[in-house]
């Protein structure tokens, strides 16, 4: 099977394993306290406002961002539960957890949703009240904008790069760069062994953080044509536009990735790439086995018939 003719797969990075996302089913594979690899699987839950809007140019990113926070939270939720944890321990998991399986996920997806949108909300505001104690020497709109701009860079690079020297982040950084990897040999035709996969890069264009990047990128231009005095329409714009930066930086994001065999153009996702430096690290052999084993049952399941593991639309 060609690289064109290959299905899109994404994952993510949890704790002490990774998550890999299908047309109807997600897959997450963790290693166990006792180098057991447990796994979690749940049907891809979507819904209709949220389909309807993915298939809309602009708005597409956003729905994107929405069901992806909400479907990955409650894998997120089960690594975190799980990582630290011998199996013979399970048991301190469900111990005074009462609430319906239902109450449950909608928990989880709304809180996955809300943290998303806080952060946003928390890396776009700073930055305009750093930038503005600038303003007696930088008074123009350009100007102001361009240097909100390089505030909410320095912070991003600094906080990925400070929480990234953190052991327990590093080993997630890890397993991130153990799903690009497994990733990357599949769209490459490459065998799925440990081997094999190690040998491939551990950077991606479809990444998220290269959509990050590029929401700083794209707002630059986004805030330029609006006015950044008095501050509170300046803060007014800035949360307003939030949607507006995030729908264009998930364009930019996807022409990047249909560029990248064009030797012309491919140079356009690079500042993604040099982000992901930060966001990846090299995984160990193990690492790269739970990954590839996460891959493989999401396969499976995928190939299953589909009256057992259709997309569950609510």
């Amino acid at each position: 099977m060609s690289k064109l003719q290959k299905p899109a797969y994404g994952g993510q990075a949890v704790m002490e394993g990774v998550m890999f996302g299908g047309k109807r089913m997600m897959v997450t594979a963790i290693r166990r306290k006792d180098q057991s690899i447990e796994y979690f699987q749940s049907p891809r839950r979507s819904n209709r406002v949220l389909t309807a809007l993915k298939k809309v140019p602009f708005l597409r990113g956003i729905a994107a961002i929405i069901e992806a926070s909400a479907n990955g939270t409650q894998h997120l939720n089960f690594s975190s539960e799980r990582y630290d944890l011998h199996p013979d321990e399970d048991q301190q998991i469900t111990k005074g957890k009462k609430e319906s399986k239902l109450t449950l996920i909608l928990g989880v997806a709304t809180i996955g949703v809300l943290s998303f949108l806080f952060g946003k909300v928390l890396f776009t505001l700073i930055p305009v009240f750093l930038a503005d104690l600038t303003r007696p020497i930088f008074t123009s709109n350009i100007a102001q904008v361009l240097i909100e701009s390089v505030f909410k860079l320095l912070l991003l690079l600094t906080y990925i790069y400070v929480i990234s020297q953190t052991p327990l982040i590093k080993r997630v950084f890890q397993y991130h760069g153990a799903e690009h990897k497994v990733i990357n040999a599949y769209e490459n035709n490459v065998e799925l062994t440990v081997e094999s996969v190690q040998a491939q890069s551990r950077l991606h264009y479809r990444c998220g953080s290269s959509f990050i990047l590029f929401t700083v990128v794209v707002g630059m231009f986004v805030y330029l044509l609006v006015p950044t005095d008095p501050l509170w329409v300046r803060i007014l714009n800035r949360l307003a536009l939030i949607p507006v930066v995030l729908g264009l930086s998930f364009e930019v994001l996807q022409i990047t990735n249909k560029v990248r065999h064009v030797p012309v153009l491919r140079f356009l996702g690079y500042p993604g790439l040099w982000l992901q430096l930060l966001t990846t690290k090299e995984p160990k052999d193990d690492q790269v086995e739970v990954a590839i084993a996460s891959f493989k049952e999401l396969l499976r399941l995928e190939n299953e018939p589909s009256s057992t593991t259709d997309e569950q639309v609510i």
